[in-house]
């Protein structure tokens, strides 16, 4: 399967899967009196939305260079997590408002759940822990941001519909507090997940260094390939999905300037094709010690 097989591929089953679910949540949470469980259908179909923001971002972030854009489009990536992450935020505050409504101005209307609620509440979960998994899993075969950012849509709402399950039972059990109670705590676990989405794309979106353990591998590289005495410069950002690289490089300061260059060659190709999320790496070269 081709990357663009593979985007269509996830969209569908984000599509059609968080559809379908959301429709079955609602009409259990509504027949079977939970508020917890209408929240969760809410959570269930915005992940329909964020599967398409997901889709239109990847597809865009991965057009070639042009005249306008000759690094390329892959900050496309991070606008579209961006947007699934405030998306998760505000879905999490509308739950959180929902369960506030309910459990402080409504509290003679709260109703005991049935049992329907609570098998929607497990039928649930197992789904969308799958489907994390799935969307997971080919998100860091194609290094998706904007994927990654979806899978953890289905997470959440996998979150959400334990913390479904927990109201409901205690409900159940005799304290029908804790259904809206359920949905302060679904509240809390998806604005958490939607701030480090957030964060994460926000940080690739300004130039943001690497890790030490992957600018210590570079380090550890470029140190081994030929010519190359030590290394007097290196700098990482993120761009998206990818990483630009200046490099200084020191040779010996008594050789030609095309075994200079060939030097610089060399470890220009030999990172960029060991090193599949580097797009481009600018090495200067320096002449070493005496």
């Amino acid at each position: 399967m081709n990357e663009q097989q593979i985007v269509v591929k996830l969209s569908r089953v984000g599509i059609f899967g968080n559809v379908l679910l959301a429709a079955f949540k609602f009409l259990a949470g509504i027949l079977g009196n939970s508020s917890a469980m209408v929240s969760d259908a809410v959570h269930s179909l915005s992940d329909v939305f964020a599967t398409l923001i997901a889709y239109i971002g990847v597809r865009m972030s991965r057009r070639e260079e042009d005249e306008e854009h000759p690094y390329g489009h892959e900050r496309l990536e991070c606008v579209a997590s961006l947007i699934l992450g405030l998306i998760l935020a505000a879905t999490g505050m509308g739950i959180g408002a929902s369960g506030i409504r309910v459990l402080f101005f409504e509290k003679g209307t709260i109703e005991v759940p049935t049992v329907l609620p609570l098998i929607a509440a497990v039928i649930s979960i197992i789904v969308k822990e799958g489907m994390f998994w799935y969307t997971m899993y080919f998100a860091k075969r194609l290094d998706s941001a904007a994927f990654k950012a979806d899978a953890w849509h289905h997470r959440t709402d996998a979150m959400s519909s334990i913390g479904s399950f927990v109201g409901i039972g205690m409900a159940k059990l005799g304290f029908p507090f804790m259904d809206p109670i359920a949905s302060l705590i679904i509240c809390v676990l998806i604005i958490k997940v939607a701030v480090d989405i957030s964060r994460d794309a926000i940080n690739k979106m300004l130039d943001t260094s690497c890790d030490t353990a992957f600018e210590q591998k570079i380090r550890s590289f470029v140190s081994e390939q030929p010519g190359v005495e030590k290394i007097d410069l290196l700098r990482t950002r993120q761009f998206g999905n990818k990483i630009y690289i200046d490099l200084e490089i020191a040779v010996k300061r008594d050789i030609s300037l095309i075994d200079a260059h060939a030097i610089a060659e060399r470890v220009h190709d030999a990172v960029e094709n060991s090193f599949s999320n580097v797009k481009h790496i600018m090495i200067h070269v320096n002449p070493g010690e005496k």
